[in-house]
């Protein structure tokens, strides 16, 4: 029986992860579930998978969470404190899919066990990069990637021959504006940006698809993952969401791993590393497609690639200044403070006042992660204004 623990647990990765677990039944034992703020479907979640403790991340709601399991025998507790707590307790494998700056801490705490980590917080490896690297080494953990596009990698260097890699070309979407001009982009409302043509994805995540940050990040993820430079990682946008990445090697070969656009694929390769496991995912039909197509990106209405290919080659704390604006900015931008295209604007700005600071710790981590969102909290308001 493999025991796990589910960080980020009702967002949209950790409800997949909860449906897998369930579909595993018997081989899998729940102890550590970690919500945000969805009291109810914490509680659900946990009656229902009978884990031995459920966090809210929402102090505030410890109480009605309390309720909702007394005599279950299943514990609660809420908060920060908590959440890294809990985060922390041994088990064989952890999903770490919670959103943000905020994941940083309990999945360090994961780390430390020196087991398997499925990692689903992009901002973990963005933004402490070298933090979570240099933990992950000493703890001999192993970080497996849940994020289709690098666990599309990884499924295509299941050879390990990664010295003879020659790049790697992860796949975007494009996003609702794929074809879009700047000035429609330009008065784009926050319903339109959230409408992705292919994936379901929480409001955060669906804004970077729709900006293209998100494709930034992850080429800052790959980076950090498979130990590549900026120049040995492309990006193609390929709007149907089959291909979901692909690794060219030094003799010329070019291998690609496919799959209909669910989650709960590579977190099902994830939940069951080195073999594999049975789901209910919609099979592709390649037929049915008849044809898919690759474009390349284009950098002017999407600086958001510009930006983080700029992040990456100045190093220190440039990656987690540019993560930071970025989730000011966006949460400006769904409160409709700020434009869409803004968004970039206010990034950019932020990385132009602030630099690339060495970082050699978290607490590094964490303070400028505080002063990029400042920076980002005054050029929002400026703009708003």
């Amino acid at each position: 029986m493999k025991t796990v623990n589910i960080l980020g647990c009702t967002g949209s990765i950790g409800c997949s992860t909860v449906d897998l677990v369930r579909q595993a039944g018997a081989d899998v034992s729940v102890r550590v579930l970690v919500g945000g703020r969805n009291v109810a479907a914490l509680a659900e979640q946990a009656l229902s998978l009978r884990a031995e403790i459920a966090v809210i991340a929402d102090e505030g709601a410890l109480p009605e969470l309390r309720e909702r399991l007394a005599g279950s025998g299943v514990e609660a507790a809420g908060g920060r404190v908590a959440v890294i707590e809990a985060s922390g307790r041994e088990v064989d494998w952890t999903m770490a899919a919670i959103t943000g700056a905020a994941g940083l801490e309990p999945t360090l705490a994961a780390i430390r066990n020196g087991k398997t980590v499925a990692l689903a917080n992009k901002e973990a490896l963005v933004c402490a990069g070298d933090v979570m690297l240099r933990a992950i080494r000493d703890a001999g953990a192993t970080l497996l990637p849940v994020d289709s596009e690098h666990n599309a990698v990884f499924q295509a260097m299941a050879d390990r021959q990664t010295d003879q890699v020659e790049k790697i070309i992860l796949t975007a979407s494009g996003g609702p504006f794929r074809s879009a001009t700047l000035e429609s982009m330009e008065a784009a409302t926050a319903a339109q940006a959230l409408k992705h043509p292919t994936w379901t994805m929480g409001a955060k995540i669906s804004i970077d698809s729709a900006t293209m940050f998100n494709k930034g990040l992850e080429v800052i993820e790959a980076a950090r993952i498979f130990d590549l430079t900026e120049d040995r990682i492309d990006v193609v946008v390929h709007p149907q969401s089959v291909v979901h990445s692909l690794v060219q090697y030094t003799d010329g070969s070019l291998i690609a791993q496919l799959g209909s656009a669910d989650m709960r694929i590579p977190i099902a390769h994830c939940l069951a590393w080195p073999r594999r496991m049975a789901t209910n995912s919609p099979r592709l039909d390649l037929a049915e497609y008849g044809s898919l197509t690759f474009e390349a990106p284009d950098e002017i209405r999407f600086p958001a690639l510009r930006l983080a290919r700029r992040a990456l080659r100045e190093g220190g704390a440039s990656s987690a200044i540019l993560s930071a604006a970025n989730e000011v900015a966006v949460e400006a931008f769904l409160a409709g403070q700020i434009g869409f295209l803004d968004i970039a604007r206010v990034v950019e700005k932020v990385m132009d006042a602030l630099g690339a600071p060495p970082i050699d710790d978290l607490n590094a981590v964490l303070h400028w992660d505080a002063e990029a969102r400042l920076a980002a909290s005054t050029h929002t308001i400026q703009r708003a204004a």
